[in-house]
């Protein structure tokens, strides 16, 4: 059987890194700005806080409770979210991101060292531009075993979803437009709650009583 473990959501707590790289280069940022003067002329002086007052405010809506991140992360355009995700600060957001669970990493290289001679295992990501390497730097810093890593995108995202036959996944797009022809199971965080899926794990180390007992379960599709 040919496994897919996603990185965002699973392996990489993604969405917690981003909002604090958002909350200290925009919003803090701005915070800081209050109250500064700045010379206009030879004597006059315009304070910044007036400005302010008329521009746009960066904001964090919370609980994040889809990965529409636009309807809770606040940015002035489409083209400046991803500039500031993908141009200014992939390393910070896609590198230094924390693991999803204390142990991630020690489950997952137990569970590829358990399963890989009876399965193909790989990692796959959705990615970006400069947050592919950034991935691998995430990868590669928390001491990831596995040796199959695909990044996929808008484009190539069909042809590799569907290649496996079991995906583990936080993301409910995949599980809500893929599930007729990938058997998927659900790795749980807040913004997936709405999204159904029979298999279901909350940590890691659960998975490999899932891939034990798979052939038992009778999957609904």
């Amino acid at each position: 059987m040919k496994i897919a473990i996603e990185v965002n959501g699973v392996l990489r707590n993604t969405i917690e890194k981003l909002k604090q790289v958002y909350e200290k280069f925009l919003i803090e940022s701005e915070e800081d700005s209050l109250g500064k003067t700045f010379e206009i002329g030879d004597d006059e002086e315009i304070s910044e806080v007036e400005i302010i007052k008329e521009e746009f405010k960066y904001e964090i809506i919370e609980p994040i409770t889809s990965l529409e991140l636009d309807n809770f992360l606040k940015f002035k355009s489409n083209e400046e979210k991803l500039n500031f995700i993908y141009e200014e600060f992939p390393m910070h957001i896609f590198g230094h991101a924390p693991s999803s669970e204390m142990t991630t990493f020690n489950d997952f290289n137990e569970f590829y060292t358990e399963f890989r001679e009876d399965h193909e295992i790989f990692i796959i990501s959705d990615e970006i531009g400069k947050s592919k390497p950034s991935t691998l730097f995430f990868l590669s810093k928390f001491g990831c075993l596995v040796e199959n890593v695909i990044f996929y995108n808008p484009k190539t995202i069909d042809k590799v979803i569907t290649s496996f036959d079991l995906i583990v996944t936080s993301n409910p797009d995949l599980i809500i437009n893929y599930s007729n022809s990938v058997q998927f199971v659900k790795y749980e965080t807040e913004y997936n709650k709405q999204s159904e899926c029979i298999l279901k794990i909350s940590t890691f180390k659960q998975l490999s009583d899932i891939i034990k007992n798979l052939k038992n379960v009778k999957v609904i599709q």
